[in-house]
């Protein structure tokens, strides 16, 4: 296999030489890096610092879980006899000097400098195959390090990486078990709970399913281990190689813990890059419990098991690196393109992270002939498919493949449909990874916001797909849902819109013009699926709502005029998100003049970091600031752009991107956490928008 790929050498010749001093951050230094981010169970971070310390150095500090549990990484080298950290916090060696961090939309990549002799190279990349569901079923990422000589001379060098048995359980008294193997020319390290629990977690980690740490097992000098923390990595500090010992005491995740370790004797590095590739992955035969139209739950496959028998992923998904690669490439090249070309590299500041934040909340299951998405809603409260944190999301399912939609909806249509007992949408099916739905109507009650969310996402899907047997399919479900629009879109009850944090409101605006957006979105779906008679009826209804919207929705006698977060309640104000849905189905239905107005309005009361979500606070949310953003005038959508990218690289925030801060001091907004939710797929509001 060739490890050392023209892309790859292109992009590391520009590295240069020695660099001293603090490290580069490019395009900003994230509140959180990606490391291996691929799906609710392999969603590992570099944190950044909340002890006074300088936040996005790899070596020095646990990468963590999005909970922020430490899942054990460890990685040495040691140059010419002295060794060095460049990941983890275990003892033992100084810490190399980092010259940068870079991160792309499917990569982060570190560069390291070692005493001055030797230069590192540590790319960790979580490939996004948005049209290729084979591969993106494999719930592996890859770890790649480069070395080369600094100075001229060569040197001798050995590379040691291990994982924890963290990565098994989130209960630390949980008994995991370990095997070795040889297949292939791999090698790999298989560990797992002895007590497999299906469709259980502990502190959010799956407690079933096989983990996989493997690398090549014929290139030079490969030696392993498997046993105490601090045993293994002394073997590697002290002899520069591991014995092949294997513990053979099973035992629980905290007990002495276990660690899984690989060295590498690099031999004589001179100036040329040597490659040494791992990949971190695990496996479930079965991925969710889901209650479908049947009476009872069914047990989902993973969808790899349509392709793959388990013995077989290792090998496949670490011989795919050069495909993957390429891959990564042209995906990371396309957003790159598309962002500068809509906002600038600004604007790809921000949708660059968040793309393997998206992908790592998603779940890829069952058949070839039909696959299901379920998506998890990190951190909030862990529901599963809850239509409010897909309505968000879905601005990159329609930039990179509309049919991301179709997969996700389709266990909420059918799950409702034959178990719901309300006459409006379902706001979620349960807590990931056990989706029974809510027979008894005991969910989280917002019915004008999914409603109008399902009704948006499902034409959405239709006019990009050009494919209008799925409305029709559905059409009793959408009517059903409409009549709901009917009764209240017009003046919403007191209710929760999907900003739940900020409580029941009535007479919400920006509810409303969702609901109202809707039922025109509804006269669309009526005429695309041959029911004509409703067509007007659904239009003609949108349009008396609209007027009556615009008569108590907008303050006429402000300076500037804006629309109020309340009707009739002069003193409010806030993110007219809810319009965004009407540009990107090109429905043409809100006047421009209401567009042109929220614009100008922004400009007056931007803070340092954003726009307020309303008045209630000084908060805000980025997934619904890009919705604005991306129906406003260039200068205001400008601002939003320029003040996002700079929180990026400001804010005091330390875990995974998070999508609700405050826009004076860019630090989380009132002790709420928010952390790798996919809502941030909604920054792709600009891209998906029709061209």
């Amino acid at each position: 296999m060739k490890f050392l790929k023209l892309a790859g050498l292109a992009v590391v010749a520009l590295l240069g030489q020695q660099v001293e001093g603090a490290s580069t951050f490019s395009p900003a230094r994230p509140p959180a890096a990606p490391l291996a981010v691929r799906s609710p169970y392999l969603n590992v971070w570099l944190n950044g610092r909340t002890d006074g310390g300088p936040s996005g150095y790899l070596a020095g500090q646990w990468p963590r879980f999005w909970t922020q549990q430490v899942q054990g990484w460890q990685g040495y080298v040691t140059v010419d006899g002295k060794s060095f950290n460049w990941m983890g916090a275990a003892p033992g060696a100084p810490n190399v000097d980092q010259v940068s961090l870079e991160y792309t939309s499917t990569k982060t990549t570190f560069v390291m400098n070692v005493d001055g002799k030797v230069q590192m190279s540590i790319k960790f990349m979580s490939p996004v195959y948005y049209n290729d569901l084979r591969r993106q079923s494999v719930t592996s990422s890859y770890l790649e390090v480069l070395v080369k000589s600094l100075d001229g001379r060569s040197h001798s060098v050995q590379v040691y990486c291990d994982v924890s048995a963290e990565w098994a359980s989130g209960d630390r008294n949980a008994v995991v078990q370990w095997e070795t193997n040889s297949k292939d020319g791999i090698r790999y390290h298989k560990f797992y709970r002895q007590n497999q629990q299906p469709f259980t977690e502990a502190s959010e980690v799956a407690s079933w399913g096989h983990w996989y740490w493997a690398t090549g097992d014929k290139v030079r000098g490969l030696s392993y281990q498997i046993g105490a923390d601090t045993d293994v990595r002394a073997q590697f500090l002290s002899k520069g190689s591991l014995t092949g010992d294997i513990d053979k005491n099973f035992r629980a995740v905290g007990v002495r813990w276990p660690v899984f370790a690989f060295s590498r004797d690099l031999g004589a590095v001179g100036s040329s890059w040597t490659s040494t590739l791992f990949t971190i992955g695990y496996t479930q035969d079965e991925a969710i419990l889901f209650q479908g139209k049947d009476d009872t739950p069914m047990h989902v496959p993973s969808l790899w098991k349509q392709w793959f028998n388990e013995d077989e992923l290792v090998t496949f998904f670490y011989n795919d690196y050069d495909y993957a690669s390429h891959n990564c490439n042209r995906l990371d090249i396309r957003i790159a393109d598309d962002s500068k070309a809509a906002g600038g590299q600004d604007y790809l500041t921000i949708t660059s992270l968040a793309v393997r934040q998206v992908f790592g909340a998603l779940a890829f299951t069952n058949t070839q002939q039909q696959p299901l998405v379920f998506l998890k809603e990190i951190s909030s409260n862990s529901d599963i498919q809850t239509v409010d944190v897909i309505f968000p999301a879905f601005p990159i399912m329609l930039y990179l493949n509309p049919d991301l939609i179709k997969w996700t909806l389709d266990p909420l249509l059918e799950n409702g449909r034959w178990h719901y007992p309300k006459n409006w949408a379902q706001h979620d099916l349960g807590t990931f990874p056990v989706a029974p739905g809510h027979p008894k109507g005991d969910d989280e009650a917002m019915p004008l916001e999914e409603c109008g969310n399902m009704v948006i996402m499902m034409l959405a899907h239709a006019q990009r797909k050009h494919n209008n047997q799925y409305r029709s399919d559905n059409w009793d479900m959408l009517q059903k849902w409409a009549q709901y629009l009917i009764d209240d879109s017009k003046i919403p009850a007191n209710q929760l819109s999907t900003d739940d944090f900020a409580g029941h409101l009535a007479n919400q605006t920006n509810l409303a013009i969702k609901g109202i957006i809707a039922l025109e979105a509804m006269s669309q779906i009526a005429d695309l699926t041959g029911h004509k008679d409703q067509k007007e009826k659904y239009t003609k209804i949108a349009h008396e709502y609209l007027d009556f919207w615009s008569v108590h929705g907008i303050n006429s006698q402000a300076n500037p005029k804006h629309t109020v977060l309340q009707y009739d309640n002069p003193s409010t104000y806030g993110l007219l998100y809810n319009i965004y849905p009407d540009k990107v189905l090109g429905l043409n239905f809100i006047p421009q003049s209401v567009y042109d107005m929220q614009s100008d309005f922004y400009q007056s009361i931007q803070n340092e970091y954003g726009v307020i979500l309303d008045t209630r606070g000084t908060l805000t949310k980025l997934d619904w600031e890009m919705f604005a953003a991306a129906v406003a005038k260039p200068e205001t959508r400008n601002m939003f752009i320029s003040k996002i990218a700079s929180w990026i690289g400001r804010t005091t925030t330390w875990r995974a991107y998070t999508d609700l801060y405050d826009t004076k001091t860019g630090g989380y907004a009132n002790g709420i956490e928010f952390t790798a939710r996919p809502v941030l797929g909604g920054v792709f509001s600009l891209l998906a928008l029709k061209q």
